[in-house]
């Protein structure tokens, strides 16, 4: 059975040697990651003995990264009013997979990107064209 942590507890756990995150309410030890951390130690520093839900949320974790913090849950959060919570409106707090935010980030990305990139196209033969009946319609010397 996995230890009940106060905010309290888990705000005293917030040094490089020493760090513990919140994610959903779930206390994780990720002293031995922040090494580790692709985006940097500095990231998981700023959310150190924090509730760092939004963070990983907005980040948009694979499903890979979802199943590292397994070996390293430590407990629950109990939560006493007054504390801290995530702002998770655009999250719904499990309203969306977090495996469908990423794939609809990803693809609006591409989207805009490709509509970037046919307007270009699109505006280079326009002007191709207007190019051409210019020279068409000048008398030839």
């Amino acid at each position: 059975m996995s230890a009940q942590l106060t905010y309290q507890d888990v705000a005293e756990h917030n040094t490089k040697k020493d760090l513990y995150i919140v994610i959903h309410d779930k206390v994780y030890d990720v002293t031995k990651f922040v090494n580790e951390h692709p985006g940097g130690e500095e990231v998981l520093l700023d959310v150190g003995g924090q509730d760092a839900t939004e963070a990983f949320e907005d980040v948009g974790h694979s499903d890979e990264a979802r199943e590292a913090l397994v070996p390293l849950l430590v407990g629950t959060l109990k939560r006493k009013p007054g504390d801290p919570k995530p702002n998770l409106k655009a999250h719904g707090h499990g309203a969306v997979s977090p495996a469908a935010q990423t794939g609809t980030a990803t693809g609006l990305g591409v989207g805009l990107y490709a509509i970037i990139v046919l307007g270009g196209a699109a505006a280079f033969f326009a002007y191709q064209y207007l190019q051409a009946q210019q020279a068409a319609a000048a008398p030839s010397a």
